[in-house]
Formats: structure tokens, C-alpha cells, sequence
């Protein structure tokens, strides 16, 4: 296979740490049927895009440059999988970790970890940033001695109905709901500001259910899954189940990082890096209630990230501390995922993005 376009072939973009061998964004095609990778290609010269998402149009593509204070905008030729770089733009804090872009098109909202702020850029017609509009910092303080020390805005997830804003922040155990305000790019607190995770937990990321009635947040910390009702009215969450994402019998040191649902909405995914693997769950929607189904080694070291194809078929783990980009083929009746003879060499891959399924 060839980056080129392909009717049988998803385009997947891979953000990247560039401490060591990469130089910034890669991509590759996964066959629709057989999962087989095409070999990485370099698609844009950027420093450190360790979160990469598409605008809601997929003509545009938004990295951060983590350790810098930038957000950086590249157009997308979904035919060649070439990333074309507009203006950097300051991006309202230092160390920017994670971005989302709304429905509209209109506004990205940017999270930086280690000034614990999230902020919100206004998207213009064509594409480019424009200064921070609304600068939120958190203070604050966990239980944590070492990881706790400070509030650490990790990620900002928005919502289906494009209403409100999941913030976790994994320093004070919150996960705050902010309103959207998409066409002024601007956030303020919802009516119920914010909910209190366990002591010591460390919400990192979050997910919404398919049918957008609930959020899934991962706890970095203390490696469990969480699970709230959303109440799209007032963006208020109350939490309905968690559950841990290791074995019970594994007892060595583990940090979960990511969390995913299948696109059919009856399974969600977590991984774990430690125990290096992917831990799977059914999900009641009716109950709100999630039951282990079991764990899939990612074949790596420290898989940061994955993604599931928009069709669900096919699961791609990146596992930082290998370089390796890993292709499981998932089992839509079960959920489990197999792995599959299919790997690529991608440094310190840390962000997978299917560029026909957007996040």
C-alpha cells in the first residue's frame, strides 16, 4: 500500500513525541480487510504533536507542540495524506497536552497540563487560530505526593451535542463541565461545576457514550474506569459505576492513559501501561454499569494511545517505549480484540487519529 488515497484503506495519523527519532506527524493507510499497514510516512516537520485532531470538516488538522506555548493548524489533503502548516498560534498556556475542536468549526478548546489552564482559540473560516479568548487556570492540590502536587488539566473532551466541555483534571481529582459557548469561543462553569473523583484517582481522559447519556472517564492513577450519567441540560454528572482496569492478581507498578468506545456502543477500552494491554468492558446503557471482559496484550511497551477504526473492525495501540504501532482486529459480537501479524516502526508514537472519525 501506498499513503495515496484508497477506497480500501483507512488514512491514520500518528502524533508523535520528537525527543529521539521522529520529526513530528506520521501517517499511514490500514486495508479495510486485511489490516495491513503501509509503511509510515513523514507528513509534516513539527516539534513534539503529541495530540493531533481534525476539525469536523477534516480539511484541517490541529497538533499541539508540547513543551512550547503553540498550537499549530495544518491543512489536510485527504487524498495524499500531506499536511500543509498556516500560522502557530500561542495557545494560552505553557505545554499544551491535549485539543478538541468543536462541531462547528468555530472554536478549539486546549489543555496544558503542567500551568493546569484550559483555554479556548477561536477557529476563523479558513482554518487559522486566533488568540486565546477565555483562559481558565485551576489551583489546587491532590493526595498524591509526586503527581498531586498541582492542579494538571489533562483533557478536554466536548460534548455530541456540542453544549459542554469534560475537563479532567488529574491533579485534583475533578471533573469539571464547562459550557460552550462555541461561536464567541468562549467556556464558562456549568450549573454544577464540577464532580469529585476518588482520592488519588487521577482523571486523565474521558469519552462519551454513542448515544451521548454518558461519559467515561479513565483515572490515571488509580487504574480504574469511571462511568457518570450526563445530564445534557445542565452538563451535570453523576457517576453511575467504576471499575479497575488491571487483573486482580497483577501487582507490579501501572498507569492507564486511554479510553475508547466501540463504535456499535457496547464496549469500551482502556489501556494500560505497566501491565501493557487493553482492557475491555460491556457496557449496560440501560444500568450505566460496566462488566471487565478481559485484557489484550498491546505487543509493546507503554501504549500512551489507540483507536478504533470509525467501522469498529480494527483497534491500532501505540506503544510509546517500543516505537511500535500495533494492529488488533476486534470482534464486534465479543468486542475483544486479536492481535494481527500487522505492525509499523513509529518513534515514540503517543496520538492515533483515523482521519475519517473524528475526536
Amino acid at each position: 500500500m501506498t499513503l495515496t488515497a484508497s477506497a480500501s484503506a483507512h488514512l491514520v495519523f500518528l502524533g508523535t513525541y520528537t525527543r529521539t527519532a521522529s520529526k513530528g506527524i506520521y501517517a499511514v493507510r490500514l486495508d479495510h480487510e486485511t489490516g495491513a499497514l503501509s509503511p509510515p510516512e513523514l507528513v509534516a516537520t513539527t516539534a513534539n504533536p503529541t495530540w493531533i485532531t481534525l476539525s469536523s470538516d477534516q480539511k484541517h488538522l490541529y497538533a499541539v507542540s508540547e513543551r512550547d506555548t503553540l498550537a499549530v493548524p495544518f491543512s489536510v489533503d485527504l487524498a495524499t495524506g500531506k499536511l500543509v502548516p498556516d500560522h502557530v498560534q500561542d495557545s494560552g498556556g505553557k505545554a499544551p497536552c491535549h485539543l478538541a475542536a468543536d462541531a462547528t468549526g468555530r472554536c478549539l478548546v486546549v489543555s496544558h497540563y503542567h500551568t493546569a489552564i484550559v483555554a479556548t482559540l477561536p477557529i476563523h473560516a479558513d482554518g487559522s487560530l486566533g488568540a486565546p479568548v477565555t483562559i481558565i487556570p485551576h489551583t489546587g492540590k491532590g493526595v498524591h505526593p509526586t503527581r498531586q502536587e498541582a492542579a494538571h488539566v489533562h483533557s478536554a473532551t466536548i460534548s455530541p451535542d456540542n453544549r459542554h466541555v469534560i475537563v479532567c483534571d488529574l491533579g485534583l481529582d475533578r471533573v469539571y463541565t464547562y459550557r460552550l459557548d462555541a461561536a464567541q469561543a468562549t467556556l464558562t462553569p456549568a450549573a454544577t461545576p464540577w464532580v469529585q473523583s476518588a482520592p488519588g484517582a487521577g482523571p486523565r481522559h474521558s469519552a462519551f457514550s454513542t448515544d451521548g447519556k454518558h461519559v467515561f472517564v479513565i483515572n490515571e492513577l488509580n487504574n480504574t474506569l469511571a462511568c457518570y450519567a450526563y445530564e445534557a441540560a445542565t452538563g451535570a454528572l453523576t457517576p453511575t459505576d467504576t471499575q479497575p482496569t488491571l487483573p486482580a492478581d497483577f501487582s507490579g507498578e501501572n498507569t492507564t492513559a486511554e479510553v475508547r468506545v466501540h463504535p456499535n456502543g457496547r464496549f469500551v477500552y482502556g489501556s494500560n501501561r505497566g501491565h501493557d494491554s487493553i482492557a475491555v468492558f460491556a457496557f449496560d446503557a440501560a444500568k450505566g454499569k460496566l462488566t471487565a471482559l478481559g485484557h489484550s496484550s498491546t505487543g509493546g511497551k507503554s501504549p500512551r494511545n489507540f483507536s478504533l477504526s470509525p467501522d469498529g473492525n480494527w483497534l491500532l495501540a501505540a506503544n510509546q517505549n517500543s516505537d511500535t504501532l500495533r494492529v488488533f482486529k476486534v470482534d464486534a459480537g465479543t468486542g475483544l480484540p486479536t492481535a494481527t501479524p500487522h505492525a509499523a516502526t513509529v518513534p515514540q508514537a503517543v496520538c492515533v487519529l483515523f482521519a475519517n472519525g473524528r475526536r
